[in-house]
């Protein structure tokens, strides 16, 4: 072995001491994002758009400038959530994210189609080349919090946020059924492939409160949430029950009139990184 220079770039040999190469994407220069934490799942249908829409509410609530970026772009869900039905505009330089009504700057595929029922007919790296582009081409203001909504599993777009964001943090989404040590196990696994931190579990639909005598029925089955989140590390964990009022506000595209107080146990571990 040659005499070390220090530059890895110039550099053929596998030493213990090499630097890895960084894929990072820089921000556009007109940016800032101070924090970025990925909302994943393991699996589809568990309320993963759902928990990030809360999370950003909740944090913008508590006076943090937030934003989403919609990295589902076959299964965009989050304009309607927050009942946004303008689209996006932009400059010969820059894609200018939407404002919904409590000033969270989101970007969503379903923002810039003409039509929103068009279907993305899109290979894998042509969507995560789309992602890249919503972290590089969109002016991002004064972010304190931005919140990845991502595709179920580990696909191309997971794996192109963890390593062209600089992710701080995972949360991550699932229900209380018997496969939900080994879905979340993927989704850890990924994380820690990745060198990034889980920050917390959310176990949505965790039961069914009846309205009249305020006894919880565990609807898709006993809860899970705290045995999985020892057994895999994870310090701190949120329920979320089944709330037809929720459902109903997502709907109507009201999401920001929906309460934090589910959420706002992870909302605490995110105001202190």
């Amino acid at each position: 072995m040659s005499e070390c220079n220090h530059d890895c770039s110039s550099c053929a040999e596998n030493c213990a001491e090499r630097s890895p190469e960084s894929f990072l994407k820089p921000l556009n220069p007109a940016s800032s994002v101070r924090k970025v934490i990925a909302v994943v799942s393991g699996k589809g249908g568990v309320g993963k758009s759902l928990v990030t829409a809360m999370l950003a509410c909740e944090m913008q609530r508590r006076g943090h400038n937030c934003a989403v970026l919609d990295a589902d772009i076959t299964g965009p869900s989050i304009p309607m959530a927050f009942g946004i039905a303008e689209h996006a505009r932009g400059t010969e330089e820059v894609l200018l994210p939407v404002y919904t009504r409590s000033g969270i700057q989101v970007m969503s595929i379903n923002l810039i189609l003409e039509n929103e029922t068009e279907p993305v007919v899109w290979r894998g790296p042509v969507i995560a080349g789309a992602v890249t582009q919503f972290w590089t081409d969109v002016l991002w203001t004064d972010v304190d919090y931005m919140f990845v909504d991502l595709p179920p599993g580990t696909g191309d777009v997971p794996l192109t946020v963890f390593q062209s964001l600089p992710v701080d943090g995972v949360i991550i989404v699932t229900t209380p059924q018997d496969l939900v040590g080994m879905i979340v196990a993927k989704a850890v696994n990924m994380a820690r492939m990745m060198n990034v931190p889980v920050l917390g579990l959310v176990e949505n639909m965790s039961y069914f409160k009846c309205p009249d005598c305020g006894k919880e029925h565990s609807i898709f089955g006993e809860s899970h949430a705290e045995e999985v989140a020892e057994a895999f590390e994870i310090g701190h964990v949120a329920r979320l029950p089944i709330d037809p009022a929720v459902a109903a506000m997502v709907d109507a595209g009201e999401i920001e009139s929906a309460g934090g107080a589910a959420v706002a146990p992870l909302a605490d571990v995110l105001e202190k990184l």
